[in-house]
């Protein structure tokens, strides 16, 4: 398992051999996360910390996505087997899954709020709350964008090309829309964390991150029992992007009057 894990992280920027769509990846991934990024206006300029913030965000994403999909994945699976049979857990899916998935979202979350942590202690463990939220939206580019131009290259890779959308419409944009979406997400749940730390509610609002981030992932839950289609499962990701989006700049703005 090891052996994967370094193997996985040794491969992580080499997933397409194919320069120009690697290239490509990297592109749409930072303008999907400089779009995100822009509606919370970090203080990047002011607050030159704030970059390594982001770095550390990025450092960290391939080192969480190896964890969760080794060594956490494995545990899971070894724990649930030895207490349900397959049948069991197949029949009662829907709710079988919900522990294993928060607790991967868990792992995601507590990785990207490491640099916010750092930032928060660094600055004697108090600073406004609109910069810890800015903090947490830092991080969650970082991290985000790292794990898209993972997930945009595999798209590339697997064959996609313009000739798809020729074939099948606007479908075959599907990946691309949930990238962005699953991204604004992302940057949105560690940016609510960062606001309740500052606030004095960390493991609070670290919990509630972890249930944005979990609650977009379970819409492939009742895709897979065939509750909703996959465009509708695209539709429920994007409208709680927006959504989360939309409540934590909310928060951010109503401090902002205070």
């Amino acid at each position: 398992m090891l052996q994967q894990m370094l193997g996985f992280l040794i491969n992580f920027f080499a997933v397409n051999p194919d320069i120009l769509e690697m290239l490509l990846a990297w592109f749409l991934a930072l303008i999907f996360g400089a779009i995100w990024l822009a509606c919370y206006r970090p203080p990047l300029l002011a607050k030159p910390w704030l970059w390594a913030v982001l770095a550390g965000g990025a450092i960290l994403a391939p080192i969480a996505i190896a964890i969760t999909a080794y060594p956490l994945s494995s545990l899971i699976s070894l724990v649930l087997g030895s207490v349900w049979s397959r049948e069991t857990l197949l029949q009662w899916a829907m709710l079988a899954s919900v522990p294993s998935m928060y607790l991967y979202a868990l792992v995601r979350e507590g990785f990207k709020l490491v640099p916010v942590v750092i930032y928060w202690w660094r600055n004697g463990r108090n600073i406004e709350p609109k910069l810890g939220l800015a903090a947490g939206a830092v991080s969650g580019a970082g991290f985000s964008i790292l794990e898209s131009q993972w997930t945009l290259n595999y798209i590339f890779a697997s064959g996609w090309s313009w000739e798809n959308v020729q074939m099948y419409g606007l479908v075959a944009l599907g990946g691309f829309w949930e990238t962005f979406f699953v991204l604004g997400t992302q940057i949105a749940s560690c940016a609510l964390a960062g606001w309740g730390l500052a606030k004095g509610w960390g493991w609070q609002f670290y919990l509630l991150g972890a249930f944005v981030y979990f609650f977009s992932s379970y819409s492939y839950v009742l895709m897979s029992k065939e509750l909703i289609t996959g465009v509708q499962a695209e539709f429920f990701i994007a409208a709680w992007a927006l959504i989360a989006t939309g409540v934590v700049l909310w928060l951010r703005e109503k401090k902002s009057q205070a």
